[in-house]
């Protein structure tokens, strides 16, 4: 196991996550049921893929939860959107943390549907008024639910409406919610291509004390000035330098990789499992002062 060190508490529960993890995806599922990669100290799933589920497939998730602690990160609260939210769905989803002790939720802070599902994750206007509506309807969920949830930094592509830089919108949300930080390292990069900002700026204006964890992936070249959010390929060199700075300047906390498309076999994503690990105990192990040089503290 990681060393103490590297134990960060996700949200207010008793229970705890360290290290790396891995979202669970059914295509390898029976083998992570059998034996989770080495470098596997927890895993994530999305509730709506699995509340409703019976079978073969339940008794794999049983199997894996009495070995792993759980997080769940939602795709479908529509945060952002207009329609009323969903209350059953997430009365679903509150059942689905208890009964698994999940112990972190994180949601994305967009919208996905309107009138219907629209099987998307799009962007919140930039704006005041939207930061009232997406803080209201966040504090209306953690009610339901009887505790804080997380919401993760979405990638975006462009940015109807915008009357503020997208750090100021999500610190505000943030703090109008009271909500914790889901900090997804490849979206910060790959905005910052799309957007011309500076990473390691936005890194240090975030808020360390809301960070429940983190997440790293893949993503598309497009263009050299369009990246795009894709789940499907592998990590490459400059996310994994700005994930070191991530805990260069907020302390190490827990990071989960995802794969959501062109998934390879469970022993390559050991790999990256087991370089998100190396970054943390380098992290760890580096002096104080060359931190405070990292965070300009």
């Amino acid at each position: 196991m990681p060393s103490p060190s590297l134990t960060r508490a996700a949200g207010s529960g008793s229970n705890e996550i360290q290290g790396a993890g891995l979202g669970l995806r059914r295509v390898f599922l029976d083998e992570f049921a059998r034996k989770p990669p080495a470098h596997t100290y927890f895993f994530e799933v999305a509730p709506e893929n699995w509340i409703h589920v019976k079978g073969r497939f339940a008794c794999l998730l049983d199997q894996v939860a009495d070995r792993l602690p759980m997080v769940c990160h939602g795709l479908s609260l529509n945060l952002g959107g207009q329609a009323d939210l969903d209350i059953g769905l997430i009365k679903d989803i509150q059942h689905f943390l208890q009964r698994y002790q999940a112990v972190c939720y994180s949601e994305h802070l967009s919208y996905c549907g309107d009138t219907g599902h629209l099987y998307d994750l799009l962007p919140i206007p930039f704006t005041q008024q939207a930061i009232e509506h997406v803080s209201d309807r966040i504090k209306q969920v953690q009610d339901v639910l009887g505790q804080q949830m997380a919401i993760e930094n979405v990638s975006y592509y462009c940015a109807p409406g915008q009357q503020m830089p997208e750090i100021d919108f999500l610190l505000d949300v943030l703090e109008r919610a009271d909500c914790l930080l889901l900090l997804d390292v490849n979206n910060v990069y790959v905005n910052s291509v799309n957007h011309g900002y500076e990473a390691v700026q936005f890194l240090r204006q975030l808020p360390t004390q809301k960070i429940a964890y983190g997440h790293i992936a893949g993503h598309y070249r497009e263009h050299e000035k369009l990246l795009v959010d894709t789940h499907g390929s592998n990590v490459i060199d400059p996310v994994w330098a700005l994930l070191a700075d991530a805990y260069e300047i907020h302390g190490v906390f827990p990071t989960l990789l995802e794969r959501d498309f062109n998934i390879p076999p469970l022993q390559q994503l050991e790999q990256e499992l087991q370089h998100i690990v190396k970054i943390q105990q380098h992290t760890t192990a580096m002096p104080s002062g060359a931190k405070q040089a990292v965070s300009g503290t």
